[in-house]
Parts: structure tokens; sequence; C-alpha cells
């Protein structure tokens, strides 16, 4: 029986500009876990591949370029466990046409200071391998990641053809193989384009009991079961907030951070919210 969202309330906790002028398609964010304070954000297709680091003011700490990896399109950021304690999953997932055979989701090792965003030349990248996968069922594109306490990647299809679907990923890095992603669950959020009704990411809690996914215009918070399963969702709305709110993760278990891309000459806000059940 399909779950319909439990109706919650947006509360804006603090707001900034992303300073890094650099940085103005901000397609995804994660919160460092080795660096208080920080968080790691990307740009989309078109783009170089790097990655940039700020506060939730939107105060810019530096770049990190990362010359060995092919930006396609990155649409998603996380953090999660790996072989090397912590790391940063950088998802190449979007794919506007629905058209690509496979999509790739990098792994580099996470780094323990601010000193690879500082440099002026490019540090070498410890710890960096990948993994392939393809949709059941098809092309899909998407933009939402995260990484479970065992390091298996989870994604959200954006819902631009068919229902907003949660497919799991198992976490062979470094493996020639292009495996098939796994359909765990379709998600109870109705795809409305023309209501900026598209999945732009998600974000795993730091006690890992619930999952945030945000649309452009709406934030949904998920209760996640011990077997992954996302349940009863509370939704707060976005709508008039962000010009094109793109990413979203934890400060702690009770607020978040969202991050936009910029729009009519103005620079990308940022924001630190609540989402509480009206």
């Amino acid at each position: 029986m399909a779950q319909t969202p439990a109706a919650g309330v947006i509360e804006v906790l603090s707001a900034g500009t992303l300073a890094d002028a650099s940085l103005r398609e901000s397609s995804g964010v994660a919160r460092s876990h080795r660096i208080p304070g920080v968080f790691f954000s990307i740009n989309d297709s078109g783009n170089d591949p790097e990655i940039f680091a700020l506060d939730s003011t939107g105060a810019a700490l530096g770049r990190w370029p990362l010359p060995a990896l092919n930006n396609r399109d990155w649409e998603a950021i996380a953090s999660g466990p790996c072989p090397a304690g912590r790391c940063l999953f950088i998802g190449d997932l979007g794919d506007n046409l629905e058209t690509r055979k496979y999509v790739t989701i990098y792994r580099v090792t996470e780094p323990e200071t601010l000193a690879a965003f500082r440099e002026k030349s490019a540090v070498k990248v410890a710890g960096v391998d990948s993994l392939r996968f393809r949709y059941p069922g098809g092309p899909r594109d998407v933009e939402a990641l995260w990484i479970d306490a065992a390091g298996t990647p989870y994604v959200v299809s954006k819902g631009r053809s068919g229902p907003i679907t949660l497919y799991r990923v198992s976490p062979h890095f470094g493996a020639k193989k292009v495996q098939l992603a796994e359909r765990a669950q379709v998600l109870p959020i109705t795809p409305q384009p023309a209501l900026g009704q598209w999945v732009t990411d998600a974000a795993l809690s730091p006690d890992g009991h619930r999952v945030a996914i945000r649309t452009y215009t709406m934030l949904y918070i998920f209760v996640r079961s011990p077997d992954g399963r996302l349940e009863r969702p509370t939704r707060c709305g976005l709508a008039g907030l962000e010009p094109q709110g793109e990413g979203v993760d934890w400060l702690d278990d009770g607020r978040l951070f969202l991050t936009s891309e910029a729009s009519a000459g103005k620079p990308a806000p940022v924001h630190v919210v609540r989402c509480d059940a009206d």
C-alpha cells in the first residue's frame, strides 16, 4: 500500500551564499567526517573534475583538482566508510537523455586536512577506485546518492521517466565488469516536473536511521528500516527558498544543509534548515 507523506514544517536556521564563483552548478553536497565544519561540493557536466570545500555559511575553503577522474556528468557526492577508513563517493550518474549504457561511482580517500584544497598544483590522490553499473529496465537519470554503514551505495532516480525508484548497488569497487543495480523500492514521491518534483539529492542521517531526499521544491524525511527500506515519510516544502535547489546533507541528526545553483546573476544560496512534523 502506498504511503502518503505526512506534512511537516520547514524551519530556516541560517542562510548564506556560495562565495566561490566557480561553484556555479553545485549538484551535490557532503559533510566531511574528518574535518569538523567542512562540506564538499561538486559542479556537474561540462566542468572540471574537482571537489570544492566550504563551510555552512558558503565560505570558500579551497578546491581539490582530480585530473585522473572524468566528469561526464557528476551529480552527487557522499561520504561513507571504505577500506581506507573514510572515503568520498562521487556519482557520475547524470543522464538527461537516459541513453548511457552504464554510469560510474568514483571512490577517493577523504582528506584529513584541507591541504589538498590549498595547493596550487594537483595533489596525488590516495585510494582511487570506481565501480560501473547499469539499471534493470534500462538507463535512468539519477542525481541522488548515499552510502550505508557497510559501504553500500544507494541511488534514487530523478523521475524523468517512470516512478521515482530506490536502487541498491553492490560495492564491488575495482571490478572490471559492469554490474546490475538492484531495484529496491518505488518511493511515494510523484514526479511532477512542472512543480519542481524531480529528485536532486539524498543523504543518510548520522545515526543511520533516516534518509533525506530532496526535489527542487520539497524535502522528504524517511525512516530507514533495518533492511534498508524507506518508510513513514514526512515532507517539508522548499518552494521559493532557492532558485534551483540541488544538494542536501545532514549537519547532525536534526539539521540539514541545502545548496542551490545560482540564478539570474545572483550568487547561489545555502541554507541550514530543520524539517519537523507538524
